[in-house]
């Protein structure tokens, strides 16, 4: 184990004891600057899984953050997505977000995951979520209906990609307990198991491309192939909402015959409310001067724009995001 990898576990360990609560940036600068030598401020960024786009491009805030905002390092953490990283940084355990809107408008009104509303903030409006649910051909599966009695991964716990998985088999009339036979996997054991014969499908909500499901593809070429979800956006928006929109994945994302229809939900960049307005401030800005050198990390950052990232609705853009764009 690293020098740095110990590091990073003791300063965990140094979190978790310290109790839960409010936000914690000044106890881990004490923390990075005791372990690494070096002055400065460490935030902890939660992503997603460590074959989805969150975690990638997170990967590449990061280092944006540790090259270009002066007195801070920032680590990416691999998480099990929305539902958890929004649960972590109102904790304090993480100091930035990705996560699905859907998914933070429950945070904020209190509802679905989340008993209370909850004190979160968002910086910005990234690129659209596309889900996406690929199904082995073998199975039969043309529609969602056509899931019931299949083995299905709905994601990891916690995940935005759980939540709509669950919703997506209610609107197609199954009940996810009875219908289906269910397993809550992260993306790498979803693909892992598809190869290996153990599921029929998985759903995931996520940028184009994916790189888990790159590799599905193209390893199993015409044995899977997407399942449309035009069948199933009626229902979907009539229960949650205009969150919820029409999408498609164009057929050259990711070699399939034709455009397959999907289901788009917008992410976020969250914080917690009591975060200082001059890094939140700081943190916006970054964004967009360093977009370019996001894109290069993964093109999802080319939908990332400055009049759409400030379409956070319901959840509230923080004060000092709102500084920012004027």
């Amino acid at each position: 184990m690293t020098v740095k990898r110990v590091a990073v576990l003791l300063a965990a360990g140094v979190l978790f004891l310290t109790g839960c609560g409010g936000d914690r940036s000044a106890e881990r600068a004490e923390q990075g600057a005791g372990q690494s030598g070096a002055a400065g401020k460490r935030l902890s960024i939660a992503t997603g899984n460590t074959t989805g786009v969150y975690y990638v491009l997170g990967g590449g805030l990061a280092d944006q953050i540790g090259k270009n905002l002066p007195g801070y390092q920032a680590t990416a953490e691999a998480t099990g997505a929305s539902v958890e990283n929004i649960q972590r940084v109102v904790r304090g355990d993480s100091d930035i977000a990705f996560t699905l809107a859907d998914s933070a408008a429950d945070a904020v009104a209190g509802k679905g995951a989340f008993t209370a509303p909850q004190p979160i903030r968002a910086v910005a409006r990234l690129y659209d979520n596309h889900t996406q649910v690929v199904a082995t051909a073998s199975s039969g599966v043309r529609s969602v209906a056509d899931l019931k009695g299949k083995r299905v991964s709905t994601g990891s716990p916690n995940s935005g990609t759980e939540v709509i998985a669950l919703r997506l088999l209610k609107a197609a009339g199954l009940d996810p307990d009875k219908d289906v036979t269910r397993q809550s996997l992260g993306l790498p054991e979803s693909v892992q198991a598809v190869k290996d014969g153990d599921l029929d499908a998985l759903v995931w909500s996520g940028g184009l491309p994916t790189p888990g499901l790159t590799d599905l593809l193209t390893s199993l070429k015409d044995e899977v192939a997407f399942v449309p979800l035009d069948g199933v956006l009626p229902a979907m928006r009539a229960e949650h909402g205009p969150v919820y929109a029409a999408g498609t994945i164009a057929k050259d994302v990711y070699g399939t015959p034709a455009d397959v229809s999907t289901i788009s939900v917008p992410n976020l960049l969250v914080v917690n409310e009591k975060m200082d307005p001059a890094l939140a401030g700081s943190l916006t800005k970054l964004l967009f001067d360093r977009k370019a050198e996001l894109e290069k990390v993964h093109p999802a950052a080319k939908d990332i724009t400055r009049d759409n990232a400030q379409k956070t609705d319901p959840v509230p853009l923080h004060d000092g995001a709102k500084k920012y764009y004027g």
